[in-house]
């Protein structure tokens, strides 16, 4: 773990609702079934025991949602509590302890509790069908002896719980089980695809992200990992999510590789009214770009895990928006009606574009989700916080339904999350490849925007740019072909006369309609 990842789930697991009632992976384990007697005669015959799935973390998370929250932390004691950084990375899972020790295809470690994952989170494997809890126990783990020099404290440590969990496959080399997921803190977790490192994140659910009221964080509490079978390319986990507002079922089955895929069906109860619930959210870090370097003193021309909003309305119109630093908390929202998809994604692919020879921003992968019903009315939301550093992830994109969730009521939701390079979008039609802003030459009121799209889907007629600014007004503006970049370059002046805030848009329009997707921008006054 990267010190920059710690300090990212910090964020989660410091502030994040735990609700772990106790004794739930036990109470709900099932042994493998004896042989039923036989049935007297005249009698149907006993059937055998129904195996594990969603519904039956679909009825727990029922019957919680039906009770009063419960809290429960975990008491870190010995050799686990009062963890450093360096401690906590100084514990280490055994491969030996693998429960799937031997298997080619996928491997599973166990992650200790310590340090700021203080929650218990319970799991249980499932093998054909039948549960089986896993009890935690210390000798799981290697513990580094030059951040432990006085040993390690086994006798004082009791039944913590594990903090989560990570899964590895061979993704990269047949012959390397490469991590390839991790669910850790809150309801966080995160993915990667083939030649890409850890960036944006996904979480189970998000509850008021940017709210003036703050934040709900809800937790994971238990999970049932289900063995692949020899034949299967996938792995299936179910979850249990719970918190002061909602408890929640889970199926993710994954899928590594080129594009690592997360199928995902959850299932909501609310406890009280919801108006601020986000739907797949994904959580990403923006520090600065070409939009606004300047406030930046360093030598990295960019630092971000993503570089921008894509959409795929319910319209089939194709949006682009671009992200920003700002002094101040920002919201924006997309209303739209069964939205095709959307995620935030890292366009800017070189290592030229970052110079970190470290990070390697330029490998982080994108996240798409794909609704596979529809949704309905809502909103696309992103909520973009200040932040002056890249240790701690700033960017929420979610979508809320116009309606609130109210307590009683069922609701379903199925999608398709991908972790990639590109979102899996090919329509022919030109995407922006980089957004770039300064202030303007000959007039320091106006800021300078330049918007290159790919040119290979122009023909030898220019198309005709639509520039807007919800505030301000548009100055001069030109079009321009770089054939040797090869990208069609829009330029134009930005002038905000008296505005403090303003969302900025372009297209690019042929004669039957646009040409390029639709770039969005959001100024404001610092």
């Amino acid at each position: 773990m990267h010190r920059r990842e710690f300090v990212i789930s910090a964020g989660a697991a410091l502030s994040a609702a735990s609700a772990l009632s106790l004794g739930v992976g036990s109470a709900l384990a099932q042994e493998a079934p004896a042989t039923p007697p036989a049935a007297p005669e005249g009698q149907p015959e006993a059937q055998p025991a129904k195996p594990f799935g969603f519904d039956d973390v679909v009825a727990m998370a029922q019957d919680l949602s039906s009770r009063a929250y419960a809290y429960r932390d975990a008491d870190l004691v010995g050799s686990f509590g009062n963890l450093t950084y360096d401690q906590y990375r100084g514990i280490r899972f055994r491969r030996d302890r693998d429960p799937w020790v031997g298997s080619r295809d996928f491997a599973l470690d166990l992650l200790p509790p310590g340090a700021i994952f203080h929650e218990p989170v319970d799991i249980s494997l499932v093998d054909n069908g039948v549960v089986i809890p896993v009890k935690f126990d210390p000798h799981m783990f290697e513990f580094d002896p030059a951040q432990f020099p006085d040993g390690v404290d086994y006798d004082t440590i009791g039944n913590m719980g594990f903090s989560g969990f990570r899964l590895r496959a061979p993704l990269n080399r047949p012959d390397v089980m490469d991590e390839f997921l991790v669910f850790q803190g809150a309801s966080y977790f995160r993915g990667v695809a083939r030649g890409t490192l850890y960036g944006v994140s996904a979480r189970g659910l998000a509850i008021g992200t940017g709210s003036p009221e703050g934040e709900e964080f809800p937790l994971f509490r238990g999970f049932w990992i289900h063995k692949p079978n020899p034949q299967d390319r996938y792995v299936m986990i179910h979850a249990l999510l719970d918190s002061r507002s909602v408890s929640g079922a889970f199926e993710f089955r994954i899928t590594p590789g080129a594009e690592t895929v997360f199928d995902t069906r959850v299932t909501l109860f609310p406890r009280q009214e919801m108006t601020t619930v986000g739907i797949a959210p994904l959580t990403s870090m923006y520090w600065f770009g070409p939009t606004d370097r300047t406030r930046v003193d360093d030598y990295r021309p960019a630092v971000h895990d993503s570089d921008g909003l894509q959409m795929l309305n319910g319209g089939e119109q194709r949006l682009w928006r671009v992200l920003s630093g700002h002094s101040t908390l920002q919201t924006s929202a997309f209303m739209d009606q069964d939205p095709l998809g959307f995620g935030l994604a890292q366009r800017a692919r070189s290592f030229d574009a970052y110079q970190d020879a470290e990070a390697r921003y330029e490998k982080r992968p994108s996240a798409w989700i794909a609704p596979q019903d529809g949704w309905g009315k809502g909103t696309v939301s992103l909520v973009e916080i200040p932040v002056q550093n890249e240790f701690n992830d700033n960017i929420v994109s979610f979508w809320q339904p116009a309606d609130p969730l109210r307590p009683g009521n069922r609701y379903d939701f199925n999608y398709m999350l991908s972790f990639a390079p590109e979102p899996p979008d090919s329509a022919p039609i030109a995407r922006v490849v980089e957004t770039m802003s300064g202030l303007a030459v000959n007039n320091p009121a106006s800021r300078t925007y330049v918007i290159d799209y790919d040119l290979d889907l122009f023909g030898p007629d220019d198309p005709v740019p639509q520039i807007k600014a919800s505030s301000g007004n548009i100055g001069h503006s030109y079009l321009l072909r770089l054939p040797d970049q090869g990208r069609m370059r829009l330029a134009f002046e930005y002038l905000p006369e008296g505005a403090k805030l303003a969302d900025l848009s372009a297209v690019l329009n042929g004669p039957e309609g646009p040409l390029s997707e639709s770039w969005i921008a959001r100024w404001t006054r610092e």
